[in-house]
């Protein structure tokens, strides 16, 4: 199973945007890969509206979309022509037709006991390539767009400015929307925090954006 931390996978593929080689095609930019179980089924449906909304503000992160499923090209071809009559939505984004199931296999998105379908798998892969964040959720369950955007800004956070995020950033119960710190590595480290930062103890300091230190 692909890990996070790792190297994503080399695969050439179809989609409705032509042949793709990801994740070489996505190099310098962050990308999302999505599965979902099938086209012209109600949730897939209500996620790819979702999505597409907010495909400007996942690009304004550098981010790509690019969506999965077992069905052939021509499905997906058909269901966002449908989406864009009925709904006067345009997908805007590439759908891979991984209709050999290799891709699928591959990165294990047909699970025992929730049929020959696809799940509704996330990777949120890096501009190196990595995957930093993946996520499963059953057939029955719809995606939370806002969470994985969410994800997507809370990393590039981190990885620029050295800091974590804390639960349901950025409206944490009891830092709201500041960062925490890393902890300090040794004894004078841990006395100087509470002077540099507000704290509850040496070991658990937040900031806010732009605040490298000091009251």
């Amino acid at each position: 199973m692909l890990l996070l931390g790792e190297k994503f996978p080399e695969f050439r593929v179809r989609t409705t945007h032509g042949p793709m080689s990801i994740p070489n095609d996505q190099a310098g930019r962050w990308f999302i890969l999505f599965s979902h179980p099938a086209d012209f089924t109600p949730v897939c449906t209500t996620e790819f509206v979702s999505l597409q909304k907010r495909l400007g503000e996942f690009r304004s992160l550098n981010c790509d979309l690019i969506g999965l499923s077992i069905d052939q090209v021509y499905s997906h071809m058909k269901w966002t022509e449908w989406i864009r009559e009925k709904l006067s939505v345009e997908i805007r984004f590439p759908v891979i037709a991984d209709d050999t199931g290799e891709m699928a296999s591959a990165l294990e998105l047909i699970h025992r006991g929730k049929g020959t379908n696809t799940v509704r798998g996330v990777f949120i892969v890096d501009p190196k390539g990595i995957l930093r964040a993946m996520l499963y959720y059953p057939q029955e369950l719809g995606r939370n767009t806002e969470e994985i955007l969410r994800i997507v800004q809370g990393l590039q956070i981190s990885d620029k400015h050295g800091v974590a995020m804390p639960a349901n950033w950025p409206r944490n119960e009891l830092i709201g929307g500041n960062f925490i710190v890393p902890p300090p590595v040794d004894e004078a480290g841990a006395k100087e925090r509470p002077k540099q930062y507000e704290c509850y103890d040496w070991w658990f300091c937040h900031r806010r954006m732009g605040d490298q230190g000091g009251r």
